[in-house]
């Protein structure tokens, strides 16, 4: 269920238990998500938010700005509290929040999350006019290049061919380099789940190990045969691990 008030709009999912916050990455949105949303909402509430990152105006284009958006979605839908699971850019946004906000977290969910590693991000990545490309950067985001369907190739290519839309996807990316949150991961007293894909190229296996180095309470969980959208890709596998640290930690 879509659901739209004022600024907002968000899925929301399920009516029960431990609410659960999706934050979609750079190139996504909340149906990245997908299937893995009818596993846990059996169990859990669910909310999926829309970040909205081609709209609005350039100048507030910034991970700070994302974490502050999910903020007020929190207090609007009076959360005094969740876990975040984030993908990609929406895991670097969810802990941005947790150092800004730990009142508000009660654990994290990361898979191929920025936040350590972000030289990938930005580069070379998209090239206008060039569907060919776009079809093989798209490709490599997943271990199965057929998860990168003629819908999703075209969505981006649009991305691709609009001006402000790259202008603001640069400066997200940008931003999430200058937020390197090395020095302020190992005080995040949270539980976090790092569910990775073994074959993720965007942020690669090392990434994960370091997260897990990094944060004082972690559990680390691969999924093989997978990319870097583990949630899409193998959605019961990512269901599974998700309700296992659920169910152990709350």
């Amino acid at each position: 269920m879509v659901k739209e008030e004022g600024k907002f709009k968000w899925l929301e999912e399920g009516t029960k238990g431990q609410p659960i916050i999706l934050l979609h990455g750079l190139m996504g949105g909340v149906e990245n998500f997908g299937e893995m949303v009818d596993y846990i909402s059996e169990e859990y509430k669910v909310y999926g938010l829309d970040l909205k990152l081609f709209e609005g105006k350039l100048l507030k284009v910034s991970v700070k700005g994302l974490s502050d958006y999910l903020y007020a979605f929190m207090e609007h839908l009076g959360l005094e509290s969740a876990v975040l699971m984030g993908n990609s850019m929406g895991g670097h946004i969810g802990l941005i929040f947790a150092k800004d906000n730990p009142e508000k977290v009660d654990g994290l969910i990361l898979t191929g999350s920025s936040g350590l590693f972000e030289s990938s991000m930005g580069n070379s990545f998209p090239r206008r006019g060039d569907k060919d490309y776009i079809r093989v950067k798209t490709e490599e985001v997943f271990y199965d290049p057929k998860v990168a369907t003629d819908d999703l190739v075209d969505r981006v290519f649009e991305i691709a061919n609009n001006r402000m839309s790259i202008l603001k996807l640069l400066g997200y990316a940008k931003s999430a380099i200058r937020h390197n949150m090395a020095e302020d991961i190992p005080n995040i007293n949270k539980p976090v789940s790092l569910i990775w894909g073994a074959e993720d190229k965007v942020t690669p296996p090392h990434v994960a190990e370091e997260f897990h180095k990094l944060l004082p309470d972690s559990e680390l969980n691969w999924i093989p045969l997978c990319g870097h959208a583990a949630m899409w890709e193998h959605p019961k596998r990512f269901s599974e691990l998700v309700l296992e640290f659920l169910k152990k930690r709350f």
